[in-house]
């Protein structure tokens, strides 16, 4: 056989591996499509005999009316606006000050001893609990929503960020550390590399991470967002709007994760070059 000959069954067979991807992925993107248009109808439908209770669990169509409602009386993307902005940047606070106190941990055995137990002890904290301290200090307002946000992220990614860094093998710091590596360029040119992927799951879990944050936040200070209408229209009783900002919170929650998603794949296919 040929190399020519080899390089055209190889190259056949490439082919054959991507069209089978290919075809994998659009079948469970078809998948994915079709169970959530099963769900809505079989919602709707159990609505309408009255198999449930629209009034508590409202239906797709209920939560279409009062969408149409909320943006006739121009309350609805001002209040998504709200809700978007207080998440992306919560999001992006927590993400980023997570990692460098990752960083900075990982720098120092001596501060890693020191911040273990207390990492601990902070992430099993609820939040909420500090809700009240927060709304003192910074005022009943978009800064305090913000700031619940980043202590729920912060410190989950700050332990998954910094869990990552330690699962690096300790044969290839010493390899480096012989080659006369200091412990900056073992992190730049060693760890953070290899941790790339956790720091893009720790981006995944940061965007519920932080929508809860701004929700909790909204639940208790906010005159206006979508934490705000769940919580007046559970005061009213009018449950559709409480279903329609959960559809929306959803909504926002799939786009933030799209976006990483999106990040994600860029990232191997660059990787794959």
């Amino acid at each position: 056989m040929t190399e020519k000959t080899i390089q055209h069954s190889v190259s056949q067979e490439h082919r054959k591996y991507l069209k089978s991807k290919k075809l994998e992925n659009l079948t469970v993107k078809a998948t994915q499509t079709g169970i959530m248009i099963l769900l809505i109808f079989a919602w709707e439908i159990s609505a309408r005999l009255g198999w449930i209770d629209s009034f508590i669990l409202s239906s797709p169509s209920r939560i279409f009316k009062t969408l149409v409602s909320l943006n006739s009386a121009h309350q609805l993307w001002n209040n998504i606006g709200v809700t978007a902005l207080e998440t992306v940047v919560g999001f992006l606070l927590g993400t980023i000050i997570g990692i460098a106190f990752a960083v900075i941990i990982w720098l120092s055995d001596f501060i890693f001893k020191v911040t273990d137990p207390y990492l601990v002890v902070l992430n099993a904290l609820p939040k909420v609990a500090l809700g009240p301290v927060i709304i003192v200090w910074m005022g009943a307002g978009t800064k305090s929503i913000i700031i619940m946000a980043l202590l729920v992220s912060v410190i989950i990614a700050t332990l998954n960020v910094l869990a990552g860094f330690k699962s690096v093998s300790p044969d290839k710091i010493l390899l480096m550390k012989s080659f006369g590596a200091n412990k900056f360029q073992i992190l730049t040119k060693l760890i953070i590399p290899a941790n790339i992927s956790t720091i893009i799951s720790t981006l995944k879990i940061n965007v519920g991470m932080s929508l809860i944050g701004v929700i909790t936040g909204e639940f208790l200070v906010a005159s206006k967002g979508i934490g705000y209408l769940i919580v007046y229209g559970g005061q009213v009783f009018k449950l559709d709007l409480v279903m329609t900002g959960i559809f929306i919170l959803s909504v926002i929650a799939s786009l933030m994760y799209f976006i990483v998603s999106r990040v994600e794949d860029f990232y191997l296919s660059y990787r794959k070059k």
